[in-house]
């Protein structure tokens, strides 16, 4: 996502960078893929660059400990340690809202 770097962090993503960044958030694991689905239909018309970037780093933890983030079963210190930073700990708690009316299944 090399065209992120060049702008500035509070800007939104563009299409491209978005579509790129799907791409690069597809998982191995269904629970995963879930989480990273409703996460886009709820934010991705507002995702700045700064989320982007910590999307990208939360994206290349293993699927194992990713689900364990989303699940809040580890934080981001116990599984990677330079991760524990403001911008990767906004991502990790919009992929965790829940959007009204939508209970933990959906």
């Amino acid at each position: 996502m090399e065209n992120l770097a060049a702008t500035l962090p509070d800007d939104l993503i563009d299409e491209r960078a978005l579509s790129k960044l799907k791409w690069r958030c597809r998982r191995g694991l269904l629970e995963n893929d879930l989480f990273v689905d409703r996460f886009f239909k709820q934010f991705e018309s507002t995702l700045t660059v700064k989320q982007a970037q910590g999307l990208m780093a939360l994206m290349d933890l293993t699927d194992n400990d990713l689900l364990d983030l989303h699940l809040g079963r580890k934080t981001l210190a116990q599984v990677q340690a330079d991760l524990d930073r403001d911008h990767v700990s906004e991502v990790l708690n919009m992929l965790r809202a829940n959007p009204k009316g939508q209970n933990e299944a959906s």
